[in-house]
């Protein structure tokens, strides 16, 4: 089957702007992803500042939120609150959804398991600018006159469904839900393209038994999108009709300033269940690619096949399978019939089993490998760690009646960021340190990569590890201040260590940046396959072409994990290598 894109000259609009070749969109996708990181990051310094040193006057206030919103250098109270709504929902959904999800499904999914394209090229397009807009609209919602979303990024009702409950609940939490409603559509395009791209598209003898586990992850990872944004969708619908078509929904008996609304019937609580249906789901969406993406690093750069590659495949589906029957536990203290209480509990805990499947295979294939400790190894092995720091606290939080005593303090708050925001993004750097040459042909500086790793490393754990400890003293997140409570005054200082940690890793990330961007026009030349990696995406040309392979498919022959294998001189042997004489393949 030959492809003979020779008759239409591409122009710049068509190759970089409205493209159809999902290795263009990955790229769109990553960074669009960093830009809004960028944003993400600087709210919260933003909000940590203010949290370390409340009431103090911040030029940097004056100059970006202006004099409205911090008067005389010092941010108000509900601005504070808006900060952290935009600074979670942006990083939840636009960086690490779209830069996990977007970037790697996009990039990868096609050349490993050896197709010309994702199933529909305009569907995919028209994803990536559904994100685009909706990001373009969260960004724009900061600069509401009445102030941003700020019922936190939960949009937990009364206050978001009460245009006059805080000003933050007028137009920004109008634009938010628009936003969001834009993001599920594009998400649900982008997860029904990966889906019908792995059934239907995998090149001769690539079996689902010989996916590489980042496609897999990928793939289970929109299986998963596809049952829950929708749900999202519909949360976010009835409370536009609370918003602004007088249903009561989610609103029963309330009163403003002594006067009772006409509102009656509703319950807040519908609310948590439909939008937990979609929250807890998430944390996976965002948390399989990124442990998909490690499996692959940490096999290539171990020189060892993968430990347990069904019972990694087996864990994936299984983690996605609990994921959807486990959001109660976000709403143990939502008054929830303590029978209810206990089955979440329990369904809670058991996903700690593939959890630890997953931590002790990754530890098994590192265990006497001969480890090239690259930065995108270096990140893996991070991620890990964070995942196994932060699991174990889920194992307090899943259980009712621990969770009750540090739910809502910054205990959660430490727990779901190394969990969940940590150990992705370790996954989204480590993937962008390792598929950099296959994106743009150029090699990443190493060395800047190692000082970008330890100091993210060391910040990460600084920031997040002393919350546990003002968590369990009792400190309560979502406070601007804690001044008014003489009790956490001995507290003050954690806070401000950690907010320092957070400022210098934050300023670390530049060196990320610098790395990035001059890399692609600067960077060292790359060979096709430059860590000896057996996945098809290194056999296909850097080149931008049409269709990844400029003659022939690849045909697959075997795994994607046969490294270091007896009887063979290369410590490697790639998936289009046909199977020698009384060989067999290792993982039946």
């Amino acid at each position: 089957m030959s492809h003979d894109h020779g008759h239409h000259k591409e122009t710049f609009i068509t190759k970089y702007i409205f493209s159809i070749d999902h290795k263009m969109i990955a790229k769109q996708y990553l960074i669009s992803g960093l830009l809004m990181g960028i944003v993400g990051i600087v709210l919260s310094l933003f909000f940590r500042m203010q949290i370390a040193w409340p009431e103090e006057s911040f030029e940097v206030f004056k100059i970006f939120l202006g004099e409205k919103l911090a008067p005389g250098g010092v941010m108000r109270n509900d601005i504070y609150l808006a900060l952290v709504t935009i600074h979670g929902t942006i990083m939840v959904f636009f960086v690490l959804t779209a830069g996990l999800s977007g970037t790697f499904s996009n990039l990868l999914i096609p050349l490993q398991i050896g197709a010309r394209d994702m199933a529909s090229g305009f569907m995919n397009m028209l994803s990536f600018w559904m994100f685009f807009v909706s990001c373009v609209i969260m960004i724009i919602s900061l600069f509401v006159e009445s102030g941003p979303a700020s019922a936190g990024w939960t949009i937990y009702p009364p206050l978001s469904a009460l245009p006059e409950a805080i000003p933050g609940s007028g137009l920004g939490m109008t634009l938010w839900l628009v936003s969001m409603a834009i993001f599920i559509a594009s998400s649900l395009m982008g997860s029904l393209n990966y889906i019908v791209t792995v059934i239907n598209l995998r090149t001769k003898g690539m079996s689902m038994t010989r996916l590489p586990l980042t496609v897999w992850a990928f793939f289970v990872t929109a299986i998963i999108g596809v049952i829950s944004f929708p749900v999202l969708f519909s949360a976010a619908l009835l409370l536009i009709f609370d918003r602004s078509f007088g249903t009561s929904f989610y609103l029963s008996d309330i009163f403003i300033k002594g006067e009772v609304l006409h509102y009656q019937g509703g319950s807040p609580v519908l609310f948590e269940h439909l939008f937990w249906f979609l929250g807890h789901p998430e944390v996976y969406i965002v948390l399989l690619p990124a442990l998909g993406i490690t499996s692959e690093i940490i096999a290539t750069n171990a020189r060892k096949p993968i430990f347990g590659y069904r019972a990694m495949v087996t864990s994936i589906i299984a983690i996605a399978f609990l994921s959807t029957i486990v959001w109660g536990h976000h709403m143990f203290v939502s008054g929830m019939n303590p029978f209810l209480g206990s089955v979440f509990t329990f369904t809670t805990l058991l996903i700690a089993i593939p959890s630890a499947v997953k931590a002790f295979n990754y530890i098994t294939t590192l265990w006497k490998g001969n480890l090239q400790l690259n930065p995108a190894m270096l990140f893996s092995i991070g991620l890990v760690s964070t995942f196994i720091t932060g699991g174990l606290t889920g194992i307090i939080l899943g259980d009712s009646t621990l969770d009750i005593n540090v739910h809502d303090t910054y205990f959660v708050v430490a727990h779901f960021h190394l969990v969940m925001g940590i150990s992705a993004l370790y996954g989204f750097f480590a993937g962008v340190y390792h598929w950099f040459p296959r994106m743009f042909g150029r090699m990443m500086n190493k060395t800047l990569g190692y000082v970008h790793f330890w100091v993210t490393a060391v910040c990460a754990y600084g920031v997040f590890f002393p919350m546990h400890f003002i968590g369990m003293a009792g400190l309560p997140r979502r406070y601007y201040t804690n001044s008014a409570f003489p009790l956490f005054d001995e507290l003050a200082d954690t806070n401000v260590l950690i907010t320092v940690f957070a400022l210098v890793g934050a300023a670390f990330q530049i060196v990320f940046f610098w790395n990035f961007f001059y890399s692609i026009f600067k960077g060292k030349k790359a060979v096709m396959n430059p860590w000896k990696s057996n996945t098809l995406e290194w056999t296909a040309p850097v080149e931008h072409i049409h269709g990844n392979w400029p003659g022939e498919i690849p045909e697959v022959h075997r795994w994607a994990y046969d490294y270091s294998k007896p009887g063979h001189d290369d410590d490697f042997v790639p998936q289009n290598v046909p199977m020698k004489e009384g060989e067999e393949e290792l993982h039946h």
